[in-house]
């Protein structure tokens, strides 16, 4: 606990702020499941988008629908990793084919119009708490400058 306490007064500027300008400023969207074909596994996607002046990191997803872990994929192989950076200015996407949320040992099966809440936590930010609705497994985000 002391370590934590004392990482959290790293870099401190004499201020009693928990947020500094140049700490990472966390948002989520673009989350959903896919409905999946199993009851006792799901996908899991969304975007952390950090448009702060320092990197963070997602250091584990908790939720009570079931066991979560954290999958990237490189080179088409998918394994499970302990964090993955935000960086500064950037984002953290998690997409069909690429990172993405594992849930496992489901309560129940998802279906199509449920919500799963989640809790992302990080090594710098505080945690962060997500609803991912169940969409069609044939469902795909928009993307890019749709919104134009």
């Amino acid at each position: 606990m002391t370590g934590a306490l004392a990482l959290a007064g790293c870099g401190d500027s004499g201020s009693d702020s928990d947020s500094s300008a140049a700490g990472a400023e966390l948002s989520v969207g673009a989350a959903y499941i896919p409905q999946p074909v199993s009851d006792s596994m799901a996908a899991g996607f969304l975007t952390i988008t950090n448009k702060g002046d320092a990197e963070d990191e997602l250091t584990s997803v908790t939720s009570e629908a079931g066991d979560v872990t954290v999958h990237e994929t490189v080179d088409g192989t998918m394994k499970e990793v302990d964090r993955l950076p935000v960086p500064a200015h950037g984002r953290l996407v998690f997409k069909s084919g690429g990172n993405h949320l594992m849930f496992e040992k489901l309560k129940q099966r998802l279906k199509q119009g449920q919500t799963v809440s989640v809790e992302l936590r990080f090594a710098r930010s505080g945690p962060v708490t997500v609803k991912l609705p169940v969409k069609a497994a044939t469902y795909q985000p928009t993307t890019g400058h749709s919104g134009h």
